[in-house]
């Protein structure tokens, strides 16, 4: 496999034309994590979903790994499949932390990752519903509608 620009502009534009995948998907997970905590979150839009696309693959260094990660889950299959949970499951992971952003965005992603995809059974090869959970995961984790992370945190320390 080579990234090159061209290559991430290819998987820039595949994950972006998902929307009507992810942005369901995203919504679903969102309404699963809101019942079990007993909040309110907003949903997604695709127009939403989609600026988040732009703005992850705007940063070189984010979009060339998110590319990475994405083509190597497009790709990725295993004889059974089950010898190969290991492997589409640590690529998810790493996928979800890397769209959603440093911590504790990205700990949250990889979490949700795990609610995302024991809902998902995308056809094709083995990382595919993978793929599908970590682009929702990383994702909803980076949009907003969660109350606690809009306006200021409680817990930061102002300059005196």
């Amino acid at each position: 496999m080579e990234l090159s620009p061209a290559a991430v502009r290819d998987e820039y534009e595949w994950v972006r034309d998902r929307a009507p995948t992810i942005v369901p998907l995203i919504n679903d997970t969102r309404a699963r994590l809101g019942d079990a905590f007993g909040v309110d979150v907003a949903p997604v839009t695709e127009r939403q979903y989609r600026e988040a696309v732009a703005d992850v693959f705007a940063d070189g260094a984010r979009g060339v790994n998110v590319a990475g990660y994405v083509a190597l889950l497009r790709t990725l299959d295993v004889t059974d499949d089950y010898p190969g949970f290991v492997v589409d499951e640590v690529l998810g992971r790493e996928l979800a932390a890397t769209v959603a952003g440093g911590q504790p965005f990205a700990v949250l992603a990889q979490a949700t990752f795990h609610v995302a995809d024991i809902q998902t059974n995308t056809e094709g090869a083995a990382g595919a519903d993978d793929l599908d959970a970590a682009l929702a995961a990383g994702f909803q984790t980076r949009l907003p509608g969660w109350e606690w992370t809009e306006g200021e945190s409680p817990f930061a320390v102002g300059n005196d």
